[in-house]
């Protein structure tokens, strides 16, 4: 191929990439079940933790959980009870294995009716 001037004009190939999925994405019935304990556990406190699987900020995986907290967890126990959920998931997960880092978003059921 040649340009308008007649100069051979290199056709660059790049190779074909291959999307990596962490293997948490083939483990969400494994990770929806320990969710599932750790609100049972912190229950009455928590009232649901939901999560999405994707990139980060940084290009890398991670998982984006969504606590639910009673407005008596927020007012009265909140670093103890956001700490202990944070620790308990990590613990039941095993996130380094799954290839995702955590992140936790806590908003109380006020919070969620005011918005």
């Amino acid at each position: 191929m040649q340009d308008i001037a007649g100069r051979e004009i290199r056709q660059r190939c790049y190779p074909k990439s291959e999307m990596y999925l962490p293997i948490a994405v083939q483990k969400q019935p494994q990770i929806n079940a320990a969710v599932a304990e750790v609100v049972n556990e912190f229950s009455p406190w928590v009232k649901y933790m939901r999560f999405d699987i994707g990139q980060d900020w940084s290009g890398g995986w991670a998982i984006f959980f969504r606590v639910m907290l009673s407005d008596d967890a927020v007012r009265n126990r909140l670093g103890d009870v956001a700490t202990r959920v944070m620790w308990r998931t990590t613990d039941r997960l095993d996130l380094p294995n799954l290839g995702l880092f955590p992140y936790f978003d806590f908003r109380s059921e006020s919070e969620r009716q005011a918005a």
